[in-house]
């Protein structure tokens, strides 16, 4: 008997809305001197996927099971939905603009805000909020967090004396926020702030999971 195995099914579509006008907030309003905020942490979905597509490899890696249950989970929990940060963040006022890091991670979030505000970004590394679950993964199977798929946060640009409200907003929602850099000059261009100094912000050609899974 031969079994033949089928492709996974794919399932794309399209959604179209209505807004009020003057209720929507774009990606290219962001500011210079504007604070940066993320909230929950890098990178949700990309953990989940490569937890639940490489689990054979991560336990010979010495990835515990409980730790690779956990992360499977992360598309649920903390979960990859940014609406209710959306909406909170919105109602608390003095946002300019957000994004929702997907493909590429939070570095390549980071490099489209930046084109469609026509600024430039200065991001502390050691502020951005990397899940124990993310690290053990990415460390296991050579990945970096920061190209990875990024689903579920929401990256913010706000007038810095809003920031706190925001963030105190979120928080009070039961989100995780964090205030992670905030905008410059285009002229200073995307930088990262490490313990060793600063340094261009990373660039990825394709996602982490991608690279991966294509191994």
């Amino acid at each position: 008997e031969i079994t033949i195995g089928l492709p996974r099914p794919i399932v794309c579509g399209t959604m179209l809305g209505e807004a009020p006008k003057g209720t929507t907030l774009g990606t290219g309003g962001a500011r210079p001197g504007d604070a940066l905020l993320l909230t929950k942490g890098i990178a949700i979905e990309g953990t989940s996927l490569l937890a639940r597509e490489r689990a054979a490899a991560l336990k010979d890696a010495g990835v515990s099971p409980d730790l690779l249950e956990a992360a499977g989970q992360f598309l649920f929990e903390p979960g990859i939905s940014v609406v209710r940060d959306a909406r909170v963040a919105r109602d608390a006022g003095g946002a300019t603009a957000m994004h929702d890091p997907t493909e590429g991670g939070l570095a390549t979030a980071l490099a489209e805000l930046a084109e469609a505000s026509g600024i430039g970004v200065e991001v502390d590394r050691t502020a951005v909020p990397l899940f124990p679950e993310t690290a053990a993964i990415c460390e296991a199977l050579g990945a970096d967090p920061w190209g990875l798929l990024a689903s579920g946060a929401l990256l913010i640009a706000t007038a810095p004396d809003a920031a706190d409200g925001i963030l105190a907003g979120l928080r009070h929602a039961g989100v995780r926020a964090t205030r992670i850099g905030r905008v410059i000059e285009p002229s200073e261009g995307l930088r990262l702030l490490t313990p060793g100094g600063a340094e261009p912000l990373p660039t990825f050609q394709r996602d982490e999971v991608a690279r991966i899974l294509e191994a």
